[in-house]
């Protein structure tokens, strides 16, 4: 699971986690004070910051198009819904703040939600492999965990039931962005086929490897400093796997020697967990290094190292035995993502870089292209697409 909230639970290692640096919130230096609201804004990216920016804009009646490079949308909040009787999240799966966030992205308190979430209890079992033997103890006894679980459902569908309605039908999707040309008073964006849109505004909302791999072209270039923030930043790739078993053998998360270090985290988990089914099912969450040895195997060979590697740990071939299935998500290997999220200990003063407008016509919204406060999220995608908005039409 992303952020330091969650792994918290790794304090089974006795490993300390990198302090989150408490700075005030920063306006860009590229404000909009003096301007109206734009008549058209393109959007490139239908992941939950696309999505939520176009909601927001929707909201204000100002016009707008989402342009997308896949044939859905979603972006890294996409889930399987045939592997069982619930969503599996293949990308961003908890809520790592209070359930408010929901009425906070809808915007609008005429609407009842009723996406139903859970936490955790101190009384749930964690485990710890240290490398040779397994212990447990109880989340409590670790300090707990304020993260949620989506309850028959996910961020994706969330995001279905109240934000797609009002923008679908400005979504085109299988467009790819090669190029955007904010020379003129217009932005110009140019799609991998040559298929150009204009509109006064921009706002870039595609995972920030994109921008590393220099799949976007950008016209004039990008200010040297927002250019160095993007080279600069270290973006973890990911990888996912979940695994159906006869029986359930293992408690709500298994922490690892690895679980939390500079270079990646690992974990696994209990994905059914708050679920009403009968599967049982192990997440493997992983990012950064830890998550490589996972991704250099493909097919019978990555199956039976995670099956191996539970067999390891809990002994008796348990996990070998009580297999029955398994779906994986390799982000690296999506060529519209890329890698997974940027790390949790990277600088905040390049967080806060990514995320500040340019020339008053191109804006960042994304888990990456925050204030430097807090990224790597779902809730900070959403937030930073609310602040580039808000930017915008001030």
């Amino acid at each position: 699971m992303k952020r330091n909230e969650f792994l918290k639970l790794c304090g089974l290692l006795g490993i300390s986690f990198p302090l989150q640096s408490v700075i005030s919130s920063c306006s860009s230096s590229n404000t909009n004070s003096n301007n109206n609201p734009p008549e058209s804004v393109i959007i490139i990216g239908a992941g939950p910051a696309g999505m939520a920016a176009g909601y927001l804009l929707a909201q204000q009646g100002i016009n707008f198009q989402i342009i997308e490079a896949n044939s859905s949308y979603g972006g890294r909040i996409k889930h399987n819904t045939a592997f069982s009787n619930f969503p599996i999240s293949m990308g961003g799966e908890w809520i790592h703040v209070a359930s408010s966030i929901l009425p906070e992205i809808v915007n609008d308190a005429s609407v009842t939600i009723t996406t139903e979430t859970q936490g955790y209890n101190n009384s749930d079992l964690v485990q710890e492999w240290d490398g040779n033997t397994i212990t447990e103890t109880t989340l409590g006894n670790i300090g707990g965990s304020q993260d949620l679980k989506f309850v028959g459902s996910s961020w994706l569908g969330f995001f279905e039931t109240y934000v797609l309605p009002s923008i679908q039908n400005n979504i085109i999707y299988n467009t790819p962005i090669t190029g955007i040309d904010y020379s003129s008073n217009d932005v110009i964006v140019t799609s991998s086929n040559g298929q150009t849109f204009t509109a006064e505004k921009v706002i870039v909302a595609v995972p920030v490897k994109i921008l590393q791999n220099a799949v976007i072209n950008f016209t004039p270039e990008l200010p040297n400093n927002k250019q160095q923030a993007i080279n600069n930043v270290e973006v973890w790739g990911g990888f996912k796997a979940f695994f159906k078993f006869t029986s359930k053998f293992y408690g709500a998360y298994l922490g690892l020697p690895d679980s939390e270090t500079d270079q990646g985290q690992r974990i696994y988990y209990d994905a059914a967990y708050a679920q009403n089914t009968s599967d049982n099912i192990l997440g493997l969450f992983s990012v950064g290094q830890q998550a490589e040895q996972y991704q250099n195997l493909s097919g019978n060979a990555q199956r039976d190292y995670i099956l191996n590697e539970l067999d390891t740990i809990f002994g008796n071939n348990i996990a070998s035995n009580g297999y029955l299935d398994h779906i994986v998500q390799n982000w690296n290997a999506e060529p519209y993502a890329q890698a997974a999220y940027i790390r949790d200990q990277e600088n905040w003063q390049l967080l806060r870089t990514l995320g500040q407008s340019v020339n008053n016509k191109l804006y960042f919204a994304g888990d990456a292209y925050t204030n430097g406060e807090d990224w790597s999220s779902v809730h900070t995608a959403v937030r930073s697409a609310k602040r580039a908005v808000e930017e915008m039409v001030s």
